[in-house]
């Protein structure tokens, strides 16, 4: 099914979301509640232009209304399924082009293959688009994906697999331009340049990190590399510091899909985290990437 992806409109159309995003609205955070919602109706219309019906999940915080925006397919949440997901906020300075338009950017695009038919999977999937993964609510049962994780944890979700998608559109040739916690890149021996896409993943999502691993494999033009960390993370921190954490903690298998973040961007959190930074080829091919395992690993139950 990948034959039918055009990667030049993929660049284009990724192009054009983060810079919606990022630009057109500006940071979108707590902070600036209408800026928020201005984002949360965006990616609302845009899914229901392309025929998915949305279910908002709603709560409050501070007296502010918010929402994750979740769009099931295939019989999800009935069936068990996996999900894509992406935080749209950022943090209040900032207008968060990597982090995270362009992983909501890669989602939505993923979303707008499959509702052309480009993509084909029969497999129970939900596509969901967080609020609040950023402080001030990081690491408080008011994150978003933790809303969502205990919810679907109260009702008896089987998810099979969260791939949380974490700042993916900054990508570097220097060598030395990627950094890694201490010890890691000896022991592993990961490359000094930020030109791969990382997959990162907990003991019990060992196996959907493998899978995730292969599938991308068959896409050379976006290297990949894997890690499986023990104990939900705790033992290297910087790890946990997503929406994949949510899920890790609720006992479902998880994976961080990131650039690596502050490891190799230098405009991590900083008003300096503007499109133009961002590498929209590289971007597309992570969608193929996924494309890949979406139509290829992924099986009607």
């Amino acid at each position: 099914m990948q034959r039918g992806i055009n990667l030049k409109e993929v660049e284009e159309h990724l192009w054009g979301l983060v810079n919606h995003l990022a630009l057109t609205i500006g940071p979108r955070s707590l902070y600036r509640p209408d800026k928020l919602e201005e984002a949360s109706s965006f990616i609302w219309g845009l899914l229901g232009e392309w025929g998915f019906s949305v279910v908002p999940q709603e709560f409050q915080v501070w007296k502010t209304p918010v929402r994750n925006l979740i769009a099931y397919l295939h019989g999800a949440p009935e069936r068990p399924y996996y999900l894509i997901g992406a935080h749209y906020d950022t943090v209040s300075h900032t207008p968060g082009a990597d982090d995270n338009a362009s992983a909501v950017a890669v989602a939505l695009e993923l979303a707008h293959l499959i509702a052309q038919g480009v993509l084909k999977s029969l497999s129970p999937l939900a596509i969901a688009f967080f609020t609040l993964e950023e402080p001030p609510t990081f690491g408080t049962p008011l994150m978003g994906s933790r809303v969502y994780a205990s919810w679907a944890q109260r009702e008896g979700h089987a998810i099979k697999g969260a791939l949380i998608l974490e700042m993916v559109g900054y990508y570097c040739q220097e060598v030395g331009c990627q950094r890694y916690p201490p010890f890691l890149r000896q022991l592993m021996g990961l490359p000094k340049k930020g030109d791969f896409i990382g997959i990162i993943g907990d003991g019990k999502s060992r196996r959907l990190v493998e899978r995730l691993k292969r599938a991308f494999e068959m896409n050379p033009a976006l290297p990949v590399h894997a890690l499986v960390v023990p104990l939900r993370g705790y033992l290297l921190p910087a790890t946990r510091l997503s929406d994949n954490a949510s899920f890790w903690d609720k006992g479902y298998p998880a994976v961080m899909i990131t650039d690596t973040a502050y490891y190799r961007n230098p405009n991590y959190h900083t008003s300096r985290d503007t499109p133009d930074t961002l590498d929209y080829s590289a971007m597309a091919q992570l969608v193929k990437s996924l494309a890949s395992f979406l139509t290829l690993f992924w099986r009607p139950l």
